[in-house]
């Protein structure tokens, strides 16, 4: 009895100590939190610290900070939550939570030491490998090339050729052959000079490809000193591509290569005289052989080119009209592809010859006159100008598609079309020919999350652009790019400019009394001079025909009165301006078309916005902007894109905007929902735009920001989205939508238990994301929703569901007839691809086995859940339903499904339902980490001539213990013998399954805490 007794006397106690200490308890573990939000706050301002080029994050403390996010973000607040509503009953069990919550913090808090150090030497690379063309007839140039890369005795090596011969192609894939023999060199490093040769940026240029930084500001001695110190560490090889001036090795700071060190610098230029003066080794690249020619020609303009009577004759005249030339055989014949028509190749010829009579031979004007011949041969000068705005952009500069067509609608070289979706769709048929002659190439943006394309101009390809203007009636101006720290000379602006471009120099003042007399141009772009403060009154008094002015990304704290003289002007870019705190009345300037005004630090809208009556592009996107025109918008007939009105600061009225009958894209924002419903309510009776992101709620910037919401503004595109944030949701008013809706976001909301009965008729909805959201306990219940809501949900496309602490269930399945199986009708999530589910505690199971029989989740391709601590089954039957099934397999079937990620789901038990059968033939990744109690994975591995083959995975990544691995039950014992190879275990026993890539570790910040949360980690520390 004492045995029974005695823990029951002590769970009582227990409870007693833990009901009366409860206040003092909670108080204890609020104050643990704050010492590990400060203990992790000064790590984060460590790490911030770090030279994040040379160092990676240490796995243990990437772990260590989740977990302590994990503690601050998510449990704690839901502790308080539970705190401030529990009853004197529950006060004891809530006290026992609390006490080994406390255990928890201590635990968390000891382990944040980390007396070594935060982070790790990052691995050395050797090189990254570039994208390359085919090699075409430098064979024997890159092999003597290797000779002298072998050579002890050539330590310098210049590859020289007139432009677009092919000393970049070759040059490129010697290096890419370099990074394979990495036993040779310990660094590969590839830096292009350009023509505007700046040892400044050089010397980072260098560094940077080795990882390393060097002291900030322009004293070339001290950078030159240690890049030195840091060079002499490797055995490197530099390629220096495209070098048109004369440098010193010594005032850069790069170690001269010797048979000692036996390091290689390779250097490729267009002037023998510049490799000469760095003592290299000449190795000089020759035109094409004929035959190699027209074999490169014929595969740019197709072999089926052939097959057209007579002209072969005419054919082979063309090629040896090319020189040998690689880049003028790619760009003239991209310019004849297509012509199927022997009297035009017969005409085309003749215009090619005269371009190149009496040209010398290695002369530049060898490749100049040849490149012109396809710009001549454009359809007509409108898309010639096109082609010449892109020279306005720095050299090896990658200009997004959509923001090379808005400068194209803004300085009219687009022509004017019904609508501004038209003319972008106009803008991208104008890229793609350029592309196809070869005259753009298509580029990277750099940006993974962007699916929008780039395009940019070989760097001959542009110097022939500019040539053009050189010689033509109206004349460019370009210094783009180029570390101007002074704006050009006054003599440089002549009366015959068109265009001129300074963007992105480090102009950081323009002289009182420069007042240029330009009296012909026509743009202006001092875009991305960050320092430039101040415009001169009488800067713009004697340029009476400017139409364009872009001064975005630049100091700017007050536009000159002057401006308001410019009569023709038809866009003002203002863009990312944020010391930009007044503008002058713009009444006068009646032609404006466009104002970006997006970023900017106005607080005040610049008076006479309302007299802008042929204002088609409207972007008020400023952050502090608060005040704008009552009643005036509808005043503005001709928007086409009105972007950020803050309605619930203005009169404005939905009746307004629906005036508005030109407007493609509008952006609202609104203090609460209501305030929304009514809006749109208003408008079904006038009609809306086509695009629109109508925002209800506080913070609504930042929820945009990190949600990704805004597409890029100039896109004019925002796919018809609401954005809800910070509000109450179905408590009093009914939310009303538009009907034609395609992403809902809601964020920081309280809701009712089940928001489907907002989604009725919401037939074309693609996208829903809910975070951060109290009081809904599901996503969709068949039981209490219409069939009309039902439907909306059965043509989403992505799901996703983060930090919901009430949610329990995403579907809830009513029971309609005595079977053992109910299914849904209509079906749900149907047309679902992606499903990401992060941080839902009270969520026990993922999807019913239900859905599944209604033909739900057909065409899933993804899964993602991560810390569901409750999560015990990614599909199961109904609490109801278990016990009651039949002994027969069920099928579970989820033919799309690719990638499958579950991370920290301590109390999953089961992918799927014992007895049943997952049907997933498409998987190739999956990603299990930290789920101890799943006994199966559905690795589905394919047969060959009967035995298990992974040859539709791709990925499959395992962080379990060992110990769980060989637990594992296996539908087929040999899918376990299959995998055994690939098995690779951790020092602590932990399987591992892929190689680990380097942590960027600002990225990994970046990814781990919002911007507000690492700059208040920063003022603490």
């Amino acid at each position: 009895m004492e045995s029974i007794i005695g823990p029951v006397l002590g769970s009582v106690g227990e409870f007693v100590d833990c009901h009366i200490n409860f206040q003092n308890d909670v108080n204890d573990l609020r104050k643990r939190v704050a010492d590990l939000k400060r203990r992790r706050n000064d790590k984060v301002a460590e790490l911030r610290m770090v030279d994040d080029s040379e160092k990676q994050v240490k796995e243990e403390v990437q772990g260590w900070l989740e977990d302590a996010r994990r503690v601050i973000e998510i449990e704690m607040p839901d502790i308080e939550e539970e705190v401030q509503n529990v009853s004197n009953l529950s006060r004891g069990n809530l006290g026992r939570c609390v006490r080994q919550k406390i255990q928890d913090v201590r635990e968390i808090y000891n382990r944040g030491s980390f007396s070594e150090g935060l982070v790790i030497e990052r691995p050395p690379l050797v090189g990254t490998r570039l994208l390359i063309e085919n090699l075409v007839g430098e064979v024997d140039v890159k092999e003597k090339i290797w000779e002298y890369l072998r050579s002890h005795e050539v330590g310098m090596i210049g590859v020289c050729g007139i432009g677009g011969v092919g000393k970049t192609t070759v040059m490129k894939h010697i290096h890419n052959e370099l990074l394979n023999d990495s036993i040779r060199f310990t660094k590969i490093i590839w830096v292009t000079v350009s023509q505007s040769l700046s040892v400044v940026k050089l010397q980072g240029d260098i560094a940077r490809e080795m990882n390393k930084s060097l002291p900030k500001g322009r004293d070339e001695l001290k950078r030159a000193s240690r890049l030195q110190d840091i060079m002499k560490t490797v055995k490197y090889a530099l390629i220096l591509d495209d070098v048109w001036d004369k440098f010193t090795l010594q005032r850069v700071g790069i170690p001269e290569p010797t048979t000692e060190n036996g390091c290689k610098i390779v250097i490729t230029s267009r002037s023998v005289d510049v490799c000469n003066y760095l003592g290299c080794q000449i190795v000089k690249v020759p035109p094409l052989p004929q035959q190699e020619s027209l074999n490169l020609f014929l595969d740019m303009v197709g072999q089926g080119i052939l097959q057209i009577p007579n002209l072969e004759d005419i054919l082979k005249d063309m090629v040896a009209e090319c020189a040998g030339l690689p880049l003028a055989i790619v760009v003239i014949a991209g310019s004849m592809r297509g012509v199927r028509d022997i009297h035009e190749w017969r005409s085309a010829l003749r215009q090619l010859r005269h371009c190149v009579v009496g040209t010398e031979k290695d002369s530049e004007d060898e490749i100049f006159k040849r490149l012109k011949f396809s710009y001549d041969r454009l359809p007509n000068s409108s898309i010639q100008e096109c082609f010449s705005y892109c020279s306005l952009y720095a050299e090896d500069w990658v200009i997004r598609r959509a923001d090379l067509i808005e400068d194209w609608i803004c300085e009219g070289l687009v022509e004017k079309l019904g609508s501004r979706r038209e003319m972008h769709d106009r803008g991208h048929e104008i890229l793609n020919r350029l592309e196809n002659n070869c005259l753009l190439e298509e580029g990277d943006v750099g940006d993974e999350d962007d699916d929008e394309k780039g395009v940019k101009t070989h760097d001959v390809v542009r110097d022939m652009a500019l040539r053009v203007k050189s010689t033509g009636p109206s004349k460019f101006m370009v210094k783009a790019k180029m570390r101007l720290t002074e704006i050009p000379e006054k003599d440089k602006w002549t009366e015959d400019l068109d265009k001129v471009s300074l963007m992105y120099n480090e102009i950081s003042y323009i002289p009182i009394n420069m007042f240029p007399k330009c009296l012909m141009l026509s743009t202006l772009i001092l875009e991305g001079n960050a320092e430039l403060k101040q415009i001169p009154e009488r800067f713009l008094a004697n340029m009476p025909l400017l139409k364009f002015l872009n001064l975005s990304y630049t100091g700017i704290e007050a536009l000159p009165n002057s401006i308001c003289s410019l009569k023709n002007l038809t866009a003002l870019i203002l863009r990312a301006c944020k010391s930009l705190e007044r503008m002058p009345s713009l009444s006068k300037l009646k032609a404006l078309k466009k104002l970006d005004l997006a970023e900017a630090g106005l607080c005040v809208a610049p008076e006479g916005i309302e007299m802008l009556e042929n204002l088609e592009y409207l972007d008020l996107s400023a952050p502090k902007l608060k005040v704008l025109p009552k009643g005036k918008i509808s005043k503005l007939s001709r928007l086409q894109y009105l972007r950020k009105i803050p309605i619930f600061s203005t009169d404005i009225r939905a009746e307004e905007v629906a005036r508005l009958n030109m407007l493609e894209c509008f952006e609202g924002i609104f203090d609460q929902p209501k305030d929304l419903s009514s809006f749109v309510s208003e408008l079904n009776h006038f009609g809306r735009p086509n695009n629109y992101l109508l925002c209800a709620g506080m913070e609504t910037d930042r929820q945009q920001e990190e949600w990704g919401y805004f597409g890029k503004s100039n896109k004019g595109d925002l796919l018809r989205r609401v954005a809800l944030s910070f509000c109450n949701i179905g408590y009093e008013d009914e939310l009303v939508l538009p009907d034609d809706l395609r992403n809902l976001c809601i964020e920081g909301c309280n809701m009712v238990a089940d928001i489907s009965i907002f989604l009725r008729n919401l037939t074309q909805l693609q996208t829903y994301k809910l975070r951060k959201c109290k009081g809904i306990k599901c996503v969709v219940s068949s039981s209490s929703s219409s069939s009309s809501s039902l439907t909306a949900m059965n043509n989403l496309e992505k799901l996703y569901l983060v930090f919901l602490p009430t949610l329990r269930d995403i579907v809830k399945v009513k029971k309609t007839t005595a079977s053992l199986a109910p299914t849904i009708s209509p079906p749900i999530f149907s047309n679902l691809k992606h499903l990401r589910v992060w941080v839902c505690l009270k969520l026990k199971r993922l999807f019913p086995c239900e859905l599944l029989q209604g033909q739900g989740l057909q065409n899933l391709e993804q899964i993602m859940v991560y810390d569901c601590k409750g999560m015990e089954e990614i599909i199961g039957w109904e609490e109801d339903e278990v016990g009651n099934q039949t002994t027969t397999p069920i099928l579970i079937p989820l033919p799309k499904l690719r990638i499958l990620q579950l991370q920290s789901l301590p109390k999953l038990k089961r992918i799927y339902p014992e007895g049943g059968v997952m049907a997933c033939d498409s998987f190739n990744s999956i990603y299990i980490s930290n789920c101890p109690k799943v006994k199966r994975i559905p690795l589905c591995l394919g047969r060959e001539n009967g035995q298990p083959s992974l040859a539709a995975m791709k990925e499959i990544h395992i962080q379990n213990p060992k110990e769980w691995w060989e637990s594992l039950e296996w539908e087929n014992p040999d899918d376990e013998s299959i995998l055994l190879p690939f098995i690779e275990y951790s020092s602590d026993n932990t399987l591992v399954n892929i190689e680990y890539g380097c942590v960027d570790l600002h990225q990994f910040l970046d990814n781990l805490y919002s911007p507000a949360q690492l700059s208040s980690a920063s003022k603490l520390s």
